[in-house]
Order: structure tokens, then C-alpha cells, then sequence
């Protein structure tokens, strides 16, 4: 190979600058006596050296696409600075305030991160619905010139995550293609030894979801010993080594793999003479010759795989190769002290002073930038795209008088549907094994459903009758997902960043049911943390699902939309803030502003983010032509009031959700025996919440007129006024309402699993009725009488 000697110089480049970026966060920079270790993983970082410098030095083409093993981090980083897009300050500060990231991240590090790691299993996966989102594109005529590799680097342990085989079996079910996945298999974990045989398991499994695997075991030096007289024993030895047993001859070096040859193998004579025929030094340098460590091996193998089948090479590598940790057990975790990283620095030829030269050590620098000039990798400079947004039409008006939220958001994306035009044409949706419970049964009817080859709808050709259409085309606009929920986010983030990764943008939209958004949350905050752009529609909502029970019925996710970063969350009770809600989304999820907040509201929408609509079953009696000025901006912005209350106001109800209709009516009966009722509609407490929280961080910082729209709506009330809030959730995701100026607050919501029976049973076990807001509202002022309903 012409270009094997720059190479092998990379890989020493490549382990020295990731070794020495951990070694300075950890030894050398300074840092507080009560720090925490900061870490790096130099061991893992070294069992991968090679893969990444034969992968990107050599293999990838601008269009590829690549989820870096997390505890890699430091050699990808390491890599972007040979080439200029990671400035040596952003490396000396690895792991620190403003520094490279730990792990890989599109949002926080500056170089140019394809794809963000961090939870383990989740980069390996996310590469799979990289490629069907791209799949989808061509289907559609779209990003013809996008056709790269999908490439995860993992580790051996992450193979104990379970949503790498949900990834896999939906991989097969859409015949994904131009997926590699290289395993780093190292075979040890953070806490011991990876169990023997998992390799047989791990190519039995790939090869059942029809993926090619390519075993790369013995390394060049070791496949010429094997060609030796005695070469075949010597392969037999290796073969039936236990992992144990190979990683600790290695930390101990060539005279304990001499001594223990020759106890396992004998004086065969033939066997010795190829021992004998190699210094210690240079034994144990062939026995750590494994396949994942041999850029000739990795390349070959690489050049090799040139067709569109998805493929895993398994690597055999060592643990901390090329350094004094290489082999022992708890290195996964481990640092090199100053004495053991003198050395590497004296095996490299790093002298004093040199430590962050990009070419240190190096003979043939000239020779080594023009080859580096010449990477066709990095010939296209950065890879991040972007595409125009599209137009936002008009909100859908509906007019039907009773219908649930979930009912309505399928009748609004029908009507985008048939309306057509540029945004309705780049809507993807999608659903875990939910289409049809979850109203988007009229959208896929009318848009079809994706797959790569057509497949006719057979109970339409059998003339069976049916209310849904169920053919594929590569043009269809749904994308049917199994039951794996963890599935449904992955893709929504694959999706999500199309505009970046392919330059075509889509919107996605997912439905789930409500009380399993916590079944897919890891992978949730994976796809906000690398700022993908999407519509979560969890539903139904709450208890109203009353019938199937406590495992069909949500209680924290009001909290979880609160909390996630990167999400708006939006509860609606009524159909006309639905229509508003989702109008406004469609241009939310297209922004990348980054601009100061606004201060009529202090977020920060300019930049954009991605939205989660909480949704119901439940039918409500609707209120129509709500036109009056504000209305629709205070739907966005998170509360209006429904009910305005007056200056002597003793009781205010605000809500969120389908318990509307118990309020009104609680509110009617109140407002008999209290002054000034009011009833504050509450759309989105996380965007309230939002608000609050950046006005005080606004004010501590100087702009002493900060007041967020939560201050402007309680700051009229009176002091003595008493908030009862209510919600179908935890009541914490409204109870914070009380303290933006101080008003005692009667929190009414659900706190524990639910039963089945009838939403009226359940609104009365939790106390969300009507009577039992009555009741709150009467323990305000004892001696009242309560109003109960007949």
C-alpha cells in the first residue's frame, strides 16, 4: 500500500495526542483540590487508534457519515486537529468549561461531529436510521448525490445495550443498505473481562439480519508467522486463549508470552525456532497484532466491502494497545501516571516542549502534509448543510363541536395532506405499531406508506373491504416502525437533522401513546441533544384512557416536557389552539437563529427546537371563532386567560389539558359564593416555566425590567388571591405557578397509578372533578358551604 507508511505515522500521531490531551486535563492542568477526576479513557481511546486513522485517512468519502465509539472522543478530536478544525485550545481544555466535549457532540464541540454519542447504544444505532432517512430522500427523487456509508465504531460491551437489536431487526425489516458497523472488540468492560465466545453470538446474530461479517483476528505480522513451520500450532495457541489469560500476557510482555508458549506448546522444535527467531520485544509486538490494530488489515478489509450490503466487522484489538496499560484489567477507567506517559513520550520520540505539535516526531513532515492535503475525507471541507425553510399556510380551521385533541390532530394533518403543497410534500410521519389508534390513519390513506421496493395492499387486491390502504411505494410519506419505541425517537432525530446531514429538510412527525414517551426517553434527549427537528404527538393523555388501566396512562410526562431541553411542550384542551399550536411548530421546527431572547416573553425561539404535543382521547365540547386580540399568541406563549378575573379576585383556576370542561364548571358554580373568579388556560407550563426561569436569570444579570409572561399574569392578581391548579398529570407541572409572586397554590392532579372505569370514575378517585375543585376552592375560605354537584 502506497500510502501505509503515513499511515502507521497517523496512528503514532493519533495515540500520542489522545494519550496527552487526557494526561494534561488530568495531570497537568490546574484544577481545585475538590475537583472530580476528570478522566478520558486512554485505554479505550488506543483500542481504536487504528480504525479511526485507517477509516478516515484512507476509507471515507465526504458523503459518509460516522457515530464515533464514545470513549473515543480524544482520537477524534485528535484527528480534526491534525486537520485544522479543532483549535489546539478547545484540546488543551478537553473535558473542561468551553473545551472538547468527553464524547463526541454536534451541538457542543466545534469540529465537525456527524453524528453525537454519548449513551452507549444509541450512536451505534442511530447510523441505521441515518440511512433510512436518506432512503426515504431518494424515494422521493431527493439527495441523489448523498449516497454515503452510515458507519458506527462501538464497542464490544455497548452490544449489551438492548436497543442495538431492536435497531437491527427494524434495519431489516425496511432493507437498510450502506450501513458498517465496526466493533471494537477489545473484550473487556468497564468492570472485567467480556464473556469467552461473544463472538460466535455476535456474528450469529448479524448474519440472521442478513448483515456481512468480516472477522478481522490476526494481523499481518501474525498471518506471516502462521505461514512459518509451526505457524498452525502457533494459530491453534491463539484461538483457544482465553480473553483473560491474552490480556494479562500482554500487560505483562514478550518473556511472559515466551514462557508461556513454550509451557503450552512445548519444545516442538519447529514451534521454538519461530520463537526463537524473535526477540522479546519483537514476540510480544506480533502476539498484540491483532486485525483491529493492523492498518494493512483494516484497509484491505475496508477496500474490500465496496458493495451496499450492511456490514460489521468484528476487530480484535487490545485495550490500551500501544501503551503501559495495554492488557491489564482495570485500564478502562485508568490514567497513566507522569512516569508511565514518559515512556510513551520516549517509545514515540515526543520531545519536551512538543507535547501538542501536530507533527512531532515526525521525519517526513513535507511529505506528510501534502498527503494530508490529498484526504479525500476531508476535500469538501466541513459537512454541515443546510436547506431552506418551508412555507408555513395558514392554520386548518375545524368546526366540528365535539371531538378530542387526538381526533383533531389527525383531521389537521389530513387537511395539510389534501391541501398539498411544499410542507405538506416534506412531512414524514411515523408510529411504533400505533398508526391507527393514533389518528393518522386518514393522513397514510391519502400520502401511502415508504418502503424502498413497492408492495401492493394484498386485502385490496383480495377486494376485501377495509378502511385502511396499506400499500408501499418509495414515495409514500409514513414509515410503519415496530412496537420499540426507542426506535421511533432514533428515527425522529435521524430525520430530524436531514436538512443537515443530506441538505434536503423534512418534518417529521411520530405519534406514540402518551405513557410510553418514557419507554423511548433516553433516545428523546439523544435526538434534542443534537438539535434534531421534530413533532413528538404523545396520546391519549393522563387517565382519560380510562378503560385500559394504569399501564395506559401517563402521569409524569407533563414533567418530562418541562424538563427535556431542546422540546416545547404543549398540552391543548381545545381544537383552535391546536390548529394554532401546530402552524406555529411547523415554523419552530425550521428556525436556526441565534439570537437573544425575546423580551416580550424571554425564550429563546429564534433558535428553534423541536415540539411535544400531549394529547387526549378524550372528547370535548368545543369553542369556536376565539378571535379576541392576544388569544393566539397567548395559546403560543403558554396561558391566556379563559376568564378574566377582576381586581378583588379571591380564587383563580388555572389548568392544562382535557380537564377543561371540570373547570368550567367548577368555575360557574364558584363564582356564586367568590368574587372576580378566574380561569387561567394554560397551554404550555414548560414554555411558562421556560419564561419565568430566563426573566430572573435576565435580571440577575442587568436587565432589571425582565418580567416573563407567568410575572405579567400574576402580578395582577391580588395578594390574597388563592391559585387552584389542575391538571390530568403530576400536579407539579402546574404547582410552581404560586411561587412566581407568591400566592398560596392548591395543586389538584394525579400522583399514582391509575385503575380502570370510566373517566368520571377516575376524575373522581384523583380529585380533578368538578366537586373537587369546588372543595378546593372552599377550604380556601372555611365555612362556605361546597357546591356539589346533583
Amino acid at each position: 500500500m502506497a500510502n501505509l507508511s503515513h499511515l502507521e505515522t497517523l496512528h503514532k500521531r493519533l495515540l500520542w495526542l489522545a494519550c496527552w490531551t487526557i494526561h494534561n486535563a488530568n495531570h497537568l492542568r490546574e484544577k481545585e483540590e475538590t475537583d472530580v477526576k476528570v478522566g478520558g479513557h486512554q485505554a479505550s481511546s488506543a483500542s481504536m487508534a487504528a480504525m479511526l486513522t485507517a477509516l478516515y485517512f484512507h476509507t471515507l468519502r465526504p458523503e459518509d457519515r460516522v457515530a464515533v465509539k464514545p470513549h473515543a472522543s480524544p482520537v477524534f478530536h485528535a484527528i480534526q486537529y491534525l486537520m485544522g478544525n479543532m483549535p489546539l485550545e478547545k484540546l488543551q481544555n478537553f473535558r473542561g468549561y468551553g473545551g472538547a466535549q468527553s464524547y463526541p457532540s454536534r451541538t457542543k464541540d466545534v469540529d465537525d461531529v456527524d453524528f453525537s454519542t454519548g449513551s452507549v447504544g444509541l450512536g451505534a444505532a442511530f447510523p441505521i436510521f441515518a440511512s433510512l432517512t436518506r432512503d426515504f430522500l431518494h424515494g422521493r427523487g431527493l439527495a441523489r448525490d448523498m449516497d454515503g456509508r452510515m458507519i458506527a465504531l462501538i464497542g464490544d460491551a455497548e452490544l449489551d445495550e438492548g436497543n442495538i437489536y431492536e435497531a437491527l431487526q427494524e434495519g431489516w425489516k425496511h432493507d437498510i443498505r450502506n450501513v458498517w458497523w465496526l466493533i471494537d472488540y477489545n473484550r473487556q468492560s468497564l468492570d472485567g473481562v467480556v464473556r469467552e465466545g461473544l463472538w460466535g453470538r455476535i456474528e450469529a446474530i448479524f448474519s440472521a439480519f442478513g448483515w456481512r461479517v468480516v472477522r478481522l483476528k490476526y494481523g499481518i505480522l501474525q498471518r506471516a508467522a502462521f505461514e512459518e513451520a509451526g505457524g498452525a500450532a502457533l494459530r491453534e495457541w491463539i484461538d483457544a486463549c482465553s480473553n483473560a489469560l491474552y490480556s494479562a500476557l500482554t500487560f505483562q510482555g514478550g518473556s511472559a508470552w515466551r514462557k508461556r508458549l513454550m509451557e503450552d506448546l512445548g519444545d516442538q522444535g519447529e514451534v521454538s525456532a519461530l520463537l526463537d527467531r524473535r526477540s522479546d520485544a519483537e514476540l510480544a509486538t506480533m502476539m498484540e497484532n491483532l486485525g483491529g490494530h493492523c492498518l494493512s488489515s483494516l484497509c484491505e478489509a475496508f477496500d474490500a466491502t465496496n458493495d451496499d450490503k450492511p456490514t460489521v466487522f468484528l476487530a480484535y484489538t487490545i485495550k490500551g494497545w500501544g501503551t503501559p496499560l495495554a492488557g491489564h484489567k482495570d485500564n478502562h477507567a485508568g490514567l497513566m501516571t507522569p512516569a508511565q506517559m514518559e515512556m510513551l513520550r520516549a517509545r514515540m520520540g515526543v520531545a519536551l516542549g512538543d507535547e501538542w505539535d501536530p507533527f512531532a516526531a515526525v521525519a517526513d513532515v513535507r511529505g506528510l502534509k501534502s498527503f494530508l492535503g490529498n484526504v479525500p475525507f476531508f476535500s469538501k471541507g466541513r459537512r454541515r448543510y443546510t436547506a431552506p425553510a418551508l412555507p408555513v399556510p395558514e392554520p386548518a380551521q375545524l368546526s366540528d363541536r365535539l371531538l378530542s385533541t387526538q381526533a383533531g390532530f389527525g383531521k389537521i394533518l389530513d387537511e395539510i395532506g389534501r391541501a398539498a403543497g411544499p410542507l405538506s410534500d416534506r412531512i414524514v410521519t411515523m408510529a411504533p405499531d400505533v398508526t391507527v389508534s393514533t389518528n393518522l390513519g386518514a393522513w397514510v390513506n391519502r400520502r401511502g406508506l415508504f418502503a424502498r421496493d413497492a408492495r401492493g395492499d394484498t386485502f385490496k387486491d383480495e377486494r376485501i373491504p377495509s378502511t385502511q390502504k396499506w400499500a408501499f411505494t418509495p414515495t409514500g410519506q409514513h414509515i410503519e416502525l415496530g412496537i420499540a419505541e426507542m426506535n421511533l425517537m432514533l428515527l425522529l432525530g435521524a430525520a430530524g437533522l436531514s436538512h443537515s446531514l443530506f441538505k434536503e429538510r423534512l418534518i417529521p412527525i411520530g405519534t406514540i401513546y402518551d405513557p410510553f414517551v418514557a419507554r423511548g426517553l433516553d433516545a428523546l434527549n439523544y435526538a434534542c441533544y443534537q438539535d434534531a427537528r421534530f413533532m413528538l404527538v404523545g396520546t391519549p393523555s393522563g387517565v382519560t384512557l380510562a378503560p385500559e388501566g394504569g399501564a395506559h396512562q401517563s402521569i409524569g410526562s407533563p414533567l418530562i416536557g418541562i424538563s427535556q431541553d431542546g422540546l416545547a411542550s404543549f398540552e391543548p384542551a381545545y381544537l383552535d389552539e391546536l390548529s394554532i399550536i401546530m402552524n406555529w411548530s411547523f415554523d419552530y421546527l425550521q428556525r436556526e437563529g441565534e439570537g437573544d431572547p425575546d423580551e416580550r416573553t424571554w425564550l429563546r425561539d429564534e433558535t428553534g427546537g423541536s415540539v411535544y404535543l400531549r394529547l387526549s382521547t378524550r372528547p370535548v365540547e368545543q369553542l369556536h371563532r376565539r378571535s379576541h386580540p392576544g388569544f393566539a399568541q397567548g395559546v403560543i406563549d403558554g396561558a391566556y386567560w379563559a376568564r378574566e378575573p377582576g381586581p378583588n379576585a379571591e380564587v383563580v383556576i388555572a389548568y392544562q389539558g382535557t380537564v377543561a370542561p371540570e373547570v368550567f364548571e367548577a368555575a360557574g358554580r364558584i363564582a356564586g359564593d367568590r368574587r372576580d373568579i378566574g380561569v387561567l388556560a394554560v397551554t404550555s407550563a414548560d414554555r411558562l416555566n421556560a419564561g419565568w426561569t430566563a426573566a430572573q436569570r435576565a435580571r440577575a444579570r442587568g436587565h432589571r425590567g425582565a418580567t416573563c409572561l407567568a410575572e405579567q399574569l400574576m402580578n395582577r392578581l391580588p395578594r390574597h388571591c388563592t391559585l387552584v391548579t389542575v391538571i390530568d398529570g403530576h400536579p407539579a407541572t402546574l404547582s410552581w405557578l404560586g411561587s412566581v409572586t407568591g400566592h398560596r397554590t392548591v395543586p389538584l392532579g394525579v400522583e399514582h397509578f391509575g385503575q380502570t372505569g370510566t373517566v368520571g370514575d377516575l376524575y373522581q378517585h384523583f380529585g380533578i372533578n368538578a366537586d373537587a375543585i369546588v372543595a378546593a376552592a372552599d377550604r380556601i375560605a372555611p365555612g362556605r358551604p361546597i357546591r356539589l354537584s346533583a
